[in-house]
């Protein structure tokens, strides 16, 4: 069975070796050239998507719109992408032991925002990778103490937390 990545894990790619990617820094964050006005009534969220080379040669990369899908909520509904804010890799030359990061501004409703699936598929030197998954949460300020320990306690991040934990405390005893 296929399980997500969870937001902040390293995944490589078997196909180029030393190149590896993470989604990390799922936070709630207002864009920084203004709302779009067809998020209207959204909370927005950003993102950051960065690649790694740890091979032994430069790698053209490319992530760009359509790269990246953002889903919410249990559902798995669509994210209002807001383009004109985003920061994507455009074609960079990504020498050995050297990184580039992307920056995504979304918003979806505030309620769906417990569960964000980010979905990304990379073109390297003009060949496209597989697609990976990450999975995290995003809770907001304005929720109560139990409504957040419950999303986090539900989260599939704090799942993999009680699990390695669990695996340690066997492996010390």
């Amino acid at each position: 069975m296929y399980e997500p990545n969870v937001v902040g894990d390293w995944q490589e790619y078997d196909e180029h070796a030393g190149l590896r990617v993470r989604v990390h820094r799922l936070e709630l964050s207002e864009p920084p050239r203004g709302r779009d006005d067809a998020a209207d009534g959204l909370t927005y969220f950003s993102l950051r998507v960065t690649v790694e080379n740890r091979g032994s040669r430069h790698l053209g990369i490319h992530l760009e719109d359509g790269q990246i899908d953002v889903r919410v909520g249990p559902d798995g509904e669509s994210a209002f992408l807001d383009w004109r804010n985003s920061q994507f890799i455009e074609g960079f030359d990504v020498y050995p032991l050297r990184r580039v990061t992307a920056v995504l501004y979304a918003a979806g409703p505030e309620a769906s925002l417990g569960l964000v699936d980010v979905q990304v598929q990379l073109r390297v030197e003009d060949e496209w990778t597989g697609r990976r998954l990450w999975s995290g949460s995003i809770v907001g300020p304005a929720g109560t103490a139990e409504a957040q320990q419950g999303a986090v306690r539900d989260s599939l991040a704090h799942q993999v937390s009680v699990f390695l934990r669990d695996q340690a405390e066997e492996g010390t005893a």
